[in-house]
């Protein structure tokens, strides 16, 4: 009894171990996820330039990346945010958040198209505009920022009256603070109007910039002891003489939050997470499925919490799937999978919505995801209809057995 007591205590004291390893990485995970990326403190007398990298397109997560960036650079007491701008434009939504993150923020914000042969196109424009300090490098452009109403790269027609509206939202969006920043908000308006882009001599010259720079180091050279004006009207003398550079980088949880909120990956996950649940309810058991049909349904409905989604395009989807199920089960000579297809694709074009960017889920991506799914139908349909193998023997078996005479003797 002694020796099953201590076989028993074992036991129990590896539960134990497992059940506190297993506690300990949960609360790992979420500390990754949810806590915020840890921040050296400046002990050196000099001043600091926190520099933050806006090098792709604008989205949720890069405007949280620079919300905190900007927080960050407040509790430091940095004399300075400098963001290097390299982008061909984003999200309205995210763009906008990012222009109030400037605006209100209590650091001096230079933002910075760099490097040479960089731009700031469409959302970049705007934002560039928004700084207390707008300087490009040698061989940059920035403009280009007309509305764009487009889906997988196919610009949608509108009518005169909705396209004027848009137009007039987006030039009185730009003239609310490119005049109170001194600049020419008449220029400012044509990249909105004409998607008139400029390089860094045609912006300077036009008072769409304050300076070109060469290298971070020689604009901060140059703005050492300058004088800016806030949004807020005051002003400031900029102290940058020997300033030391901060970068304030991506965490590991907004890098991986910044993949699934790409267009392309939220749809795929989409498409992932409902077959894999459909495919566990229909045969109990698999696991797998299941598992990563609920990850990939998590994700997705995470990314679906970020991004303008439009909820027609996912009725669409939804709308797709359930015809590709029904051509598994009924003959319907190529019609429930034709409608599924045209549906799927217009469900994946239709899915982002953002009236800034040409982005959204690419015709590529689109097509890739709707053939396998289709693909998938049939061969559940062709599984569906094959005779078992352990059937067909039996009837063989049935069929060579020699038969016997029932009838009663004469």
């Amino acid at each position: 009894m002694s020796a099953y007591r201590l076989v028993q205590q074992n036991c129990h004291s590896r539960g134990f171990g497992a059940s506190a390893f297993a506690l300990l990485c949960a609360i790992c995970a979420v500390a990754f996820f949810v806590l915020p990326p840890a921040t050296a403190v400046e002990n050196s007398s000099n001043p600091v330039v926190l520099r933050l990298d806006l090098d792709r397109e604008v989205e949720p997560v890069l405007a949280t990346y620079i919300d905190e960036g900007i927080a960050d650079a407040a509790s430091r007491h940095a004399a300075l945010v400098l963001i290097t701008m390299d982008t061909p434009g984003g999200l309205s939504d995210s763009m906008k958040a990012i222009i109030q993150h400037i605006l209100t923020s209590t650091v001096p914000v230079a933002v910075f198209v760099s490097p040479t042969g960089a731009r700031g196109a469409s959302a970049g424009f705007f934002i560039l505009l928004s700084a207390d300090v707008a300087a490009m490098a040698p061989a940059t452009h920035t403009g280009a920022a007309s509305p764009v109403l487009a889906i997988g790269g196919w610009q949608l027609q509108v009518d005169e009256t909705m396209r004027k509206k848009i137009l007039n939202d987006a030039t009185a969006f730009l003239r609310s603070y490119t005049e109170k920043r001194g600049r020419n908000p008449t220029l400012a308006e044509t990249a909105v109007t004409d998607a008139k882009a400029f390089t860094e001599k045609e912006a300077l010259d036009g008072k769409l910039i304050d300076l070109i720079a060469s290298s971070p180091e020689d604009l901060l050279h140059q703005l050492d002891g300058r004088t800016i004006t806030r949004f807020d009207g005051t002003k400031t003398v900029l102290p940058l003489k020997n300033a030391t550079f901060a970068t304030f980088e991506l965490s590991g949880r907004q890098k991986f939050l910044a993949r699934i909120v790409e267009p392309d990956v939220f749809f795929v996950l989409l498409i992932v997470g409902v077959l894999g649940l459909y495919t566990e309810f229909t045969h109990p058991g698999m696991i797998a499925p299941g598992v990563i049909g609920g990850i990939c349904s998590v994700l997705a409905l995470y990314a679906m919490h970020l991004l303008p989604v439009n909820f027609a395009g996912v009725l669409l989807i939804l709308l797709a799937l359930a015809l590709f199920i029904l051509e598994a089960k009924f003959t319907s000579h190529g019609v429930l999978a034709v409608g599924g297809i045209v549906a799927m694709v217009l469900g994946a074009m239709f899915l982002i919505r953002s009236p800034l960017t040409s982005g959204g889920v690419s015709l590529g991506v689109a097509l890739a995801a709707t053939l396998p799914t289709r693909s998938s139908g049939e061969v559940a349909r062709l599984g569906r209809n094959a005779p078992i193998a352990g059937d067909t023997a039996a009837r063989r078996m049935v069929a060579c057995a020699p038969q016997r005479d029932l009838r009663r003797p004469q």
